[in-house]
């Protein structure tokens, strides 16, 4: 039987395929302040500059290809089950090939009811405009979970990340909750690598760090796990 490989992926495994985060302009995000356009408070206040937000975020994924970190995770699905659990609202992971994403905050490439958040449809590149409606009427958002909105997933993730044998953290700050907490959430026997350029509050011990960004730590994680 495969051990179980979960790994926890943030902004910075997708910041190398040219995608930017709301954290890398101190409190801006494509020059739109964050609250703006990543809160239920900014969706309520002027939903049509969020829309437009989000479709450029489309627009932009558009051009972006899932990079060699993405690939590399992939292959380690040879000789363990990999679960992985995102923070990126991108789709960089299953286009590269990973079999297994669940995603904390959404997905760029679904919408939802305003209404109610599990009626959901796959809108691909896809811009929404103001005045296109869901099937129950309302009118459709993006799919991503704002600050201010529960994480529906979370439960699931804590559920794969309480089974993991080995917990890989790449590119994510660890300061935004809930997923922050995961770590938490990982067995004492449980093997954890961190993989992050910069330094990262770890309060546990025993955490073998790669102080890389995602493609080359990927790379030394590839070589750890199947050499």
């Amino acid at each position: 039987m495969k051990q179980k490989l979960v790994i926890l992926t943030g902004s910075g495994i997708s910041a190398e395929s040219g995608l930017k985060t709301f954290r890398d302009a101190g409190g801006l995000w494509e020059n739109y302040p964050v609250m703006d356009v990543a809160s239920i408070e900014g969706w309520y206040r002027n939903p049509q500059v969020v829309l437009r937000f989000y479709n450029e975020r489309r627009q932009q994924l558009g051009t972006a290809e899932p990079n060699e970190a993405h690939k590399g995770l992939v292959k380690l699905e040879s000789r363990y089950e990999v679960r992985i659990v995102t923070q990126n609202v991108d789709n960089l992971h299953e286009r590269a090939g990973s079999s297994q994403v669940l995603h904390l905050h959404g997905e760029l490439t679904k919408a939802c009811s305003s209404r109610d958040k599990f009626h959901v449809t796959d809108i691909g590149l896809n811009a929404i405009e103001w005045g296109d409606k869901a099937a129950d009427g309302s009118q459709l958002r993006p799919f991503i979970v704002w600050f201010g909105e529960a994480v529906p997933a979370m439960e699931e993730a804590i559920e794969w990340v309480s089974q993991a044998d080995i917990l890989v953290v790449i590119g994510t700050s660890l300061n935004v909750y809930p997923a922050a907490g995961l770590l938490n959430d990982a067995p004492n026997n449980c093997r954890i690598y961190l993989i992050d350029p910069n330094e990262v509050p770890v309060q546990r011990r025993g955490v073998h760090i790669i102080r890389k960004k995602a493609v080359e730590g990927v790379k030394e994680l590839i070589e750890l796990l199947l050499n």
